[in-house]
């Protein structure tokens, strides 16, 4: 069994019915003070590496300083729309009574995502599912650029060695950087990826979704 489960958040566990995309956009002319014409792909990457890609399109100069600014903004924006994020998004399917099943088996859970830490944590309480999760052992979109750097990042934070952990997430992204970091991976076939795609990606094990949680714990040795 292992002895810490990593979670993918967007399409892993919840869906924003596309209200990510709004606030997004909104942050987006908050910081740089240019209306979003077009999003780089989200699909899979990290707000870094997204806000760097969509200011391009945009002839908007990147820096650290921006990425910061825009970190803080998207933050505040999910917390002053909680409301619309719970009226609008929801968590899928059991979500959470996978995650209540392995708390009370005892396994460690922490997420890794490519979302900043703040928008991450207004997420996941409006639906109830940070009180299972040590948020402090996570990785976020301020940490790396890319899956693998995030994994080693929460596996550092654990103090847990990369075999002794897994990860569910919903993409190709979430496959490889499982792999390339040394941690086994579980792959959902709930976002925008096929199962078919995730079985090309590498993905070991493919679970259509988590409603069947018996059926979960079985696939991560619960």
């Amino acid at each position: 069994m292992a002895r810490l489960v990593l979670w993918d958040i967007d399409h892993t566990l919840m869906a924003m019915r596309g209200l990510g995309g709004e606030l997004w956009a909104v942050a987006f002319e908050e910081v740089t003070g240019v209306p979003l014409r077009e999003q780089a792909s989200a699909t899979g990457s990290t707000e870094r590496v997204i806000l760097r890609e969509t200011a391009k399109l945009h002839d908007v100069p990147f820096s650290d300083d921006l990425f910061t600014r825009f970190a803080d903004a998207l933050g505040a924006v999910h917390l002053q729309r909680a409301a619309e994020v719970r009226e609008r998004g929801h968590a899928l399917p059991g979500a959470a009574s996978i995650l209540a099943a392995l708390d009370a088996r005892g396994v460690r859970q922490s997420v890794v995502t490519g979302n900043v830490r703040a928008a991450a944590e207004v997420k996941l309480a409006t639906f109830g599912l940070d009180a299972y999760l040590r948020l402090d052992e996570g990785a976020y979109g301020e940490d790396a650029e890319k899956r693998p750097e995030l994994l080693r990042a929460a596996l550092i934070r654990a103090d847990i060695p990369a075999t002794d952990a897994v990860f569910l997430g919903d993409t190709p992204a979430d496959v490889t950087g499982a792999h390339d970091a040394g941690v086994r991976v579980v792959a959902i076939a709930t976002g925008k990826t096929s199962r078919a795609e995730l079985q090309a990606a590498g993905a070991e094990v493919v679970l259509d979704d988590l409603a069947d949680t018996e059926r979960v714990l079985d696939v991560l040795g619960a």
